[in-house]
């Protein structure tokens, strides 16, 4: 979307992006230029960014990942019984 047509639909734009989570970018002599997103995507962007910049984070969720591929974790009812 043109940066022209963007400022001309700036709050239909933001309504959109913030009810259905679609990115839309933003372009400048038709080269793509920035991108806007709902807050709350951004939010969940940086905070995968947290934790991919986290070594111990991503190592737990290797192994959690092999446990669940090897089926060697436990249904939440098995481990209420003890």
């Amino acid at each position: 979307m043109s940066l022209a047509l963007a400022k001309a639909r700036l709050p239909s734009i933001v309504g959109s992006v913030e009810a259905t989570h679609d990115r839309v970018i933003i372009t400048r002599a038709g080269e793509p230029a920035a991108v806007l997103v709902s807050l709350d995507d951004l939010a969940a962007l940086e905070e995968t960014i947290e934790i991919l910049s986290d070594g111990a984070a991503v190592a737990e969720l290797v192994q959690a990942r092999s446990e669940i591929d090897a089926k060697t974790t436990i249904e939440l009812s098995e481990l209420r019984r003890g």
